[in-house]
């Protein structure tokens, strides 16, 4: 009897343990890179407790661990945690010149410090519980959310969470959960966009495995030993620093090329696409055996570049950096992956939807904003269609929210780069700004959620883009009112009602929409504005093309409801009113930020 007794108290001690080693959080985030920490840090913020799994031992992913350290676009909108980031580096460096070292961005730095600066902002959460060196190595579904397996240190772990953030660097959680992806170009047929093929294709553009190097000073040798299956003739033409607008005319200038990504302290990010060392291989589909043959294969195309650097054009002072990785090749830990999966959500965003917004109402649901031209890397691949993606002229754009949520996962936010978006469109948005704005947007939608134990498709839209607004990020992509104005949450609040529309030009390497804030307003745009929000203005067309005034403004809030006593007395005046007047007039009259809208924009009607 004492036997059995002791085995019974083993087994329950056994069963203890075991159900002592599930975790829970209401927040699980998968991947540490540009999108996960940003999502960690948001919700944190927002009193969510979250857990970080991340395979490699950094955060901050395409930033630092893959070495892209100079940044693309939104420079003139440094909307929240990014410009946050972009802060922490100007105080690191000594100011925004101290960062303009190459001539491909605004802002260049070198990993070790981004990764730095996005562990001191991950460290300073109470709220944030980070595994470094984990792999997922399964995920299902449940009633509540979902139960992950990952391992860590040789053990496994178990984890439930009510939310899941899919913000790996290939979707390696989409694929776990067998969730219908695009990969590759998309029909035209599909996506309606012009520019895109006639037939899909699973063409996806090429990575680049970066390599930092540094001046180690005049008459040193730092020649890196010949890397097996050198072709010098891989890279002949890489001195063409021509860009697309040149139309294929050479433009041959080697130390421009080599000033491209030109980082502090006398180093040099190597992340050229001109004969250099992007490289062509579809991983997205790939197992771990197969991806490690071609990260080795990638490693060894941009050492040959390295070499022909060194060899071929002298510039043998420059050396692999022996302060950036620690890793035995002194490369970093991963490639640049500039394409993933992308998810079927609940809206596919288009480049239909950048090039003309107004069209359609999914601007009314932003979460993010970019402004980087469509910018397609296919060098490598000789057989891709020929697409002109330079002469995509598009203006700024946001991020649909619903681009963020999948189709039958009411529990799982979609970032980094499988998000719902066409093929065009990823060229855009899989940009470091824009990716990272992704990130603080899913921590901003799972926070909310968690909050309100909501269905993702049934979210509030609106509150979730007053988060973002108390945490400065942009929602709407408006160059000329910028977060020092003081009514920048008040016009980022008009432009997403659509009452005033924004003005979108294409413009070199930084996409711009203007709002125009000086700018008068007329009766017919006021009043034709309200319309998506009070249906008895469809009966109303005494609007002319006259400026709006305070008068008009009066009559229109007593023909929508309003009674003479709530309405103000005063509002009797002739003087036409602004763009700028109307959004602090909209805020504190009409309030029509607490209007619901769906996840394709469409107005759920007040009255």
């Amino acid at each position: 009897m004492r036997i059995i007794l002791f085995y019974f108290l083993l087994l329950l001690s056994q069963s203890s343990v075991i159900s002592q080693n599930v975790e829970s959080y209401p927040i699980v985030i998968v991947g540490g890179g540009a999108s996960g920490s940003m999502a960690s840090i948001q919700s944190a913020r927002m009193g969510i407790k979250s857990l970080i799994i991340e395979e490699t031992d950094w955060v901050g992913g395409m930033l630092t661990a893959a070495g892209v350290s100079a940044i693309d676009g939104n420079h003139k909108m440094p909307s929240g945690l990014w410009g946050e980031f972009r802060d922490s580096l100007y105080r690191r460096y000594g100011g925004p010149k101290a960062v303009e070292t190459g001539w491909v961005s605004n802002t260049l730095f070198e990993p070790s410090v981004g990764r730095a600066i996005i562990s001191h902002m991950i460290e300073n959460e109470k709220n944030i519980y980070l595994s470094l060196q984990s792999k997922v190595l399964s995920v299902q579904k449940t009633t509540s959310g979902f139960t992950l397996k990952y391992q860590k240190n040789g053990k496994t772990h178990t984890v439930n969470t009510d939310y899941l953030i899919d913000a790996t660097e290939l979707g390696e959680l989409a694929r776990m959960l067998n969730i219908s992806r695009r990969i590759g170009m998309d029909a035209s047929s599909d996506t309606g966009e012009s520019w895109a093929p006639t037939v899909a294709n699973n063409l996806v553009q090429d990575l680049t495995y970066v390599v930092v190097l540094k001046d180690y000073g005049k008459g040193s040798d730092k020649t890196i030993a010949k890397p097996s299956n050198y072709n010098p003739a891989l890279y002949k033409c890489c001195c063409d620093t021509a860009d697309p607008s040149t139309k294929g005319k050479p433009r041959i200038d080697c130390s421009l090329m080599m000033t491209y990504g030109k980082l502090p302290n006398n180093k040099y990010m190597i992340n050229w696409p001109n004969c250099g060392n992007d490289y062509y291989v579809n991983m997205i589909n790939l197992n771990d055996q197969q991806r490690a043959a071609a990260v080795t294969k990638a490693k060894e195309h941009s050492l040959g570049f390295i070499y022909f650097l060194q060899t071929e054009l002298g510039y043998k002072n420059l050396g692999l950096a022996d302060d950036e990785y620690t890793t035995p090749d002194k490369l970093p830990l991963m490639p640049y992956h500039r394409e993933s999966g992308r998810i079927q959500g609940h809206v596919l965003f288009t480049a239909n939807h950048i090039m003309k917004p107004y069209d359609y109402t999914l601007y009314r649901t932003g979460v993010a904003v970019g402004d980087y031209p469509i910018d397609h890397h296919h060098k490598q691949k000789k057989d891709v269609p020929i697409i002109d993606f330079f002469d995509i002229k598009a203006p700024s754009y946001n991020i649909p929210i619903g681009s963020l949520i999948p189709k039958g996962h009411d529990r799982l936010i979609i970032a980094e780069k499988s998000i719902s978006v066409s093929n065009i469109v990823n060229g855009a948005s899989r940009l470091q700004p824009v990716v990272l704005g992704i990130g603080q947007a899913a921590g901003v939608l799972a926070a909310v959620a968690v909050k309100n134990n909501a269905q993702l498709s049934k979210i509030n839209i609106r509150e979730v883009q007053n988060a973002l607004l108390q945490s400065n990020a942009y929602i709407m992509p408006f160059f000329d009112v910028p977060l020092s104005d003081s009514d920048f949450k008040a016009i980022q609040r008009l432009g997403a009602l659509g009452i005033v529309k924004g003005e979108g030009i294409p413009y070199k390497w930084a996409n711009q929409t203007w709002f125009y804030p000086e700018k008068v307003v007329s009766q017919f745009e006021f009043v034709n504005g309200l319309r998506p929000y009070y249906q008895s203005l469809f009966q109303r067309y005494d609007a002319s093309g006259e400026p709006l005034t305070l008068q008009f403004f009066y009559e229109v809030l007593l023909s929508i409801g309003f009674e003479k006593s709530i309405a103000v007395k005063n509002m009797k005046g002739d003087t036409p009113i602004t763009r700028r007047q109307l959004a602090r007039l909209i805020d504190t009259y009409l309030s029509l930020f607490t209007t619901p809208i769906d996840l394709n924009g469409a107005v759920i009607t007040k009255k």
